[in-house]
């Protein structure tokens, strides 16, 4: 049979038809009761529940995966990023309340892979199924000659509900709140292109090696997952004044966001365990401390404000539910920084 000539142009329109037939069987571990009908149509369909709520709020947030992405094809691993980035999205829209509820995906490749797509929806499906979030469609381009036939390109949107009166916005923290880290897994989606710079152009690493600091492999430290919390903060619901994601921008850029006027985080140094990977990229790459915490998490996936009396209740709760969390700091008076460390 011969090509067609947008086969010939490099564009699959037989091996991503045939990809996508396989979808439904894979995303009904994703189905909720909610979810009307499949996959395949023009949108996806999703019935909110409207007698769970009096007045329901949707909260959405899209995001990508950044240059994690190169290290995942230089590794041949596509599994993990697909999980990082509903993780990413479910922890987004959970700090603010949010029960995330479905996703969707988009895949922009050079060329077409069946592996690397199958791999890349399986990380999908894991971490959604996971979360108890619906797949409920997305978008596969192939664009040859603007990626490259080794590259592609993977984001997603997430839409999740809140009752109004339980929105979290910061709005609730108060003077003398307290302040609890939970872990970050390692760098998760972030710091990525500085990270590669050190390791990479400034060392001379390569993947496989194991230097004695991080205990692992280098390309196996870059993929560790992105944590989800947004089951957990669920829990939670009623206990916290304010939630932080640590991500692009790290505690200079996302703390603030919560940290009412008038107000200030003050951050302890040393109250919390710092990953191996941070302390090596900021003594190996000569980063300064400030850039370190405006580009990396250090190790802080999430921080939540909390009345001092519910302190315990709540670090309680995170250890139930299979976490270590660490008081890292409070809410004090503050007329100009929102964001402080003290030793």
């Amino acid at each position: 049979m011969n090509k067609s000539a947008y086969a010939k142009a490099g564009v699959n329109i037989n091996l991503a038809d045939k990809l996508k037939d396989g979808l439904k069987t894979k995303l009904k571990r994703t189905s909720r009761p909610e979810v009307v009908g499949g996959v395949g149509a023009f949108g996806g369909l999703f019935a909110l529940d409207l007698k769970k709520y009096r007045e329901p709020v949707l909260v959405s947030s899209m995001d990508g995966v950044g240059t994690k992405l190169r290290v995942a094809v230089q590794m041949g691993v596509h599994d993990t990023v697909g999980q990082d980035l509903v993780n990413h999205c479910c922890n987004d829209i959970a700090v603010m309340g949010a029960e995330p509820l479905f996703f969707l995906d988009y895949i922009g490749t050079g060329k077409l892979e069946s592996s690397v797509f199958d791999d890349v929806i399986a990380g999908l499906v894991t971490a959604c199924a996971a979360a108890n979030v619906a797949l409920i469609g997305g978008e596969t381009a192939q664009m040859p000659g603007f990626y490259g036939d080794q590259e592609y390109d993977l984001v997603g949107t997430i839409i999740g509900c809140v009752e109004r009166s339980k929105i979290l916005d910061g709005s609730a923290v108060r003077k003398g709140d307290v302040l609890i880290g939970l872990p970050s897994s390692g760098l998760h989606t972030n710091g990525y292109t500085l990270a590669r710079k050190i390791l990479f152009d400034q060392l001379g690493l390569t993947l496989q090696n194991t230097p004695k600091e991080l205990g692992c492999a280098v390309g196996e430290e870059l993929l560790k997952v992105h944590v989800n919390y947004a089951p957990l903060l669920l829990k939670l619901a009623g206990l916290l004044h304010g939630a932080v994601h640590i991500t692009g921008g790290g505690f200079w850029g996302n703390i603030p966001r919560v940290v009412p006027e008038g107000f200030q985080a003050r951050i302890k140094r040393g109250s919390w365990p710092v990953l191996p990977i941070f302390q090596f990229l900021k003594e190996k790459g000569k980063v300064s401390e400030h850039e370190m915490y405006e580009v990396f998490n250090m190790g802080v996936c999430m921080i939540l404000a909390v009345g001092r009396a519910d302190a315990d209740q709540v670090s309680k709760l995170i250890r139930d539910g299979g976490f270590e969390p660490s008081v890292i700091g409070e809410i004090v008076d503050g007329q100009s920084e929102h964001v402080k460390l003290v030793d």
